[in-house]
């Protein structure tokens, strides 16, 4: 599998395209300044507890105060507050915990009031972007995500990544994390550190361990409800979780935008600086790669298939519903089932495909098309969990239920990617109504008039679509030849196949559009 990200600058943010086998499996958007994005930590102050909820409302700056549950709240939780607390009133230098005494850990089934009070002044971590009417949602279980680890203050419990299957592999990378970790840290080893050094993985770590010293000088003087620590960008998060050897193009049209991933990828996977391309081309960088269709063809209600099949795909409040329909795909009566699964396992690749690009979360209903076999409707159940492997998202899929529903939850951490692909209807501005074709001719005779009669234009062309050329030319005394007879010169006629029915523009003899 060929994988390339087409990334695209602009003066509102970026946009970033992971394409695979050149289809276009996931869009990221990133807009400047971009507060609250998941990974960053504030200084939260407590501005409500809630015994119901066992949560509390947290002030982080946002319009909506943000929602940090008892079990977001972390094991360790209570050495947080005591760490904020020393460091804040100036009492311990140092940014290590190499000599900081850790607090047990909290009740599991305990109530957040015996933790937590009013006015508390918390380190939080986003762990939800706001979506929709919701603030954002937070942990006070700080990480810090590198390339190979993740770092976990508070904690001396190393974890390695269950795809990491091989037992010799997952002792050599323990060991190696026990020799170099710091004292009071926890480490997760993440898939893509499989097969790394010790250099790798050193280097790794200790840029890890600089950012959580980052945050700890900018804790004492960090005023509350603001951000302390912010996670990179989102193109290099992107890049950092799935750059891998599979990639053969990273193209950037901006050229400082280029630098910078450069220098960071040399940085993280130096062998692999040399796919980092800067795009120079005059057409749009989405365009030139087939993007902008693929972004068209994909997002809206209706979904087309290759084999005629078609997905109709609607959102509400509390779920995402896709329905599959066979569109003009017809079989006979004896394969009719045959023709089902065929149907739905296509479906099954684009929806996929769809819930990565839209990055749909929470629940995601799917009515596939009726099987009355069992061994087929596992064998499409099957084929979808093949196919969710390569989500990123955590999920869970559920076997066809009696109706053929299949049920998905998926990991929600940012608002859903929503692109408009209607557009207002250049003809009629959006009205539903254009102007009476019957004064079309009356208008473009009044616009001659001035532009010959008082401005005193030249050799003029007059462009409109290619009914209305046919129509000026029709006859043996046509309206040109009557323009040519009333004016004293000839007007050009040119038919422009794109243009509105009653859409009409005058061209000077400098081939500049005369503004009317």
């Amino acid at each position: 599998m060929v994988k390339e990200l087409i990334i695209d600058s602009s003066p509102s943010g970026v946009t970033i395209a992971l394409v695979e086998d050149k289809q276009l499996v996931e869009l990221h958007k990133e807009h400047i300044n971009n507060n609250y994005a998941v990974g960053d930590i504030y200084l939260g102050r407590i501005k409500k507890i809630m015994p119901g909820l066992n949560a509390a409302f947290v002030d982080v700056g946002y319009e909506k105060d943000a929602f940090l549950h008892y079990f977001d709240l972390g094991p360790q939780v209570q050495s947080l507050i005591k760490l904020t607390k020393i460091k804040r009133n100036g009492s311990v230098s140092g940014t290590l915990l190499d000599n900081f005494k850790l607090e047990g850990d909290i009740n599991k089934a305990g109530k957040i009031s015996e933790v937590v009070s009013k006015n508390l002044v918390l380190p939080v971590q986003i762990a939800k972007e706001p979506i929709s009417t919701k603030g954002p949602r937070l942990s006070s279980d700080l990480s810090i995500a590198g390339r190979y680890i993740v770092l976990v203050p508070f904690s001396n419990v190393i974890s390695i990544s269950k795809k990491i299957k091989s037992n010799t592999e997952r002792n050599r990378l323990k060991k190696i994390i026990e020799s170099i970790k710091p004292k009071n840290f926890g480490v997760i080893i993440r898939t893509v550190s499989e097969g790394k050094g010790v250099a790798e993985l050193q280097k790794d770590l200790l840029d890890s361990v600089a950012k959580w010293e980052n945050f700890i000088k900018k804790l004492p003087d960090a005023e509350p409800s603001k951000r302390v620590w912010g996670e990179m960008d989102r193109t290099s998060t992107l890049i950092r979780d799935i750059l891998s050897t599979d990639f053969t193009n990273v193209y950037v049209n901006d050229s400082n935008l280029f630098e910078d991933i450069r220098s960071y990828v040399h940085e993280i996977s130096p062998e692999m600086e040399k796919i980092v391309k800067i795009y120079k081309h005059k057409e749009p960088i989405f365009e030139h790669f087939g993007i902008e269709k693929q972004i068209k063809n994909a997002f809206g209600k209706t979904v087309n298939l290759a084999g005629g099949a078609y997905l109709v795909v609607e959102h509400t409040e509390a779920l995402h519903v896709v329905d599959v329909n066979s569109g003009n795909r017809t079989a006979s009566k004896e394969n009719q089932e045959e023709n089902a699964l065929q149907v739905n396992k296509e479906a099954a690749k684009e929806i996929a495909r769809q819930l990565r690009l839209r990055d749909m979360g929470g629940i995601v209903v799917i009515d596939f098309i009726d099987m009355h076999k069992p061994v087929n409707r596992k064998m499409l159940f099957d084929y979808l969990k093949e196919l969710m492997l390569l989500d990123r998202a955590k999920h869970t899929i559920l076997p066809p239920s009696k109706f053929g529903l299949v049920q998905i939850t998926r990991q929600r951490v940012r608002p859903e990617m929503n692109i408009v692909t209607s557009e207002k209807c250049p003809t009629c501005d959006g009205t539903g109504e254009i102007k009476a074709s019957i004064v079309l001719m009356d208008d473009i005779e009044n616009n001659l008039n001035y532009i010959l009669q008082e401005q005193n234009e030249k050799n003029i062309t007059l462009c409109v679509h290619p009914y209305i050329e046919a129509y000026i030319k029709k006859g043996f005394i046509s309206l040109q030849w009557k323009w040519f007879f009333k004016f004293g010169q000839r007007i050009k006629i040119k038919a422009v196949p794109s243009y509105n029915l009653t859409e009409f523009h005058f061209i000077s003899s400098k081939d500049e559009e005369i503004k009317l």
